[in-house]
């Protein structure tokens, strides 16, 4: 686990210090779910205890809920490929997928810290994005590293 959060590290380079925020969360977002989900069983990333949403829906979530909120953030509207994409969010997980799934978490993170430092095109100013992804994305969301905990605590009770 990191010593410092993102914020505390200092500016993200090229990004205008209003986006700053937005950049932090967004790089905090991707390093924190690494640390939560990381050594899940595909048990584990599939579990719902108590019924909640799963860990794998977390992260494909937050993947697409960047995804789509920088795209309103541009005017346009979701495309056939993001609403395929979003149907999937709550699909279960097979193991091999489990590192494409924190790679795509990844790739959106990078591509979204580039739209707030302008080398993308079209964004605007970034900032109609910073609340709806603090809320949907933080990093320490509570369900989702209660949910990943839980899942790991309720198998090894099982085992015993």
């Amino acid at each position: 686990m990191a010593e410092t959060e993102w914020w505390q590290r200092g500016p993200v380079d090229g990004v205008p210090a209003v986006l700053q925020p937005v950049a932090h969360i967004l790089l905090q977002v991707r390093e924190s779910v690494g640390e939560v989900v990381e050594g899940l069983t595909e048990e584990q990333w599939n579990a719902r205890p108590e019924g909640v949403a799963s860990p794998a829906f977390h992260v494909r979530h937050m993947t697409g809920v960047i995804d789509r909120l920088f795209t309103y953030a541009r005017g346009q509207a979701l495309s056939a490929e993001q609403f395929a994409a979003l149907k999937l969010e709550g699909s279960p997980l097979v193991a091999t997928d489990a590192a494409a799934v924190l790679d795509g978490l990844s790739r959106r993170v990078d591509a979204a810290v580039a739209e707030g430092d302008g080398r993308a095109e079209g964004v605007g100013d970034g900032l109609g994005v910073a609340g709806p992804v603090a809320d949907h994305a933080d990093p320490v969301d509570p369900q989702q590293r209660s949910t990943a905990v839980a899942v790991r605590v309720e198998l090894l009770l099982q085992r015993q």
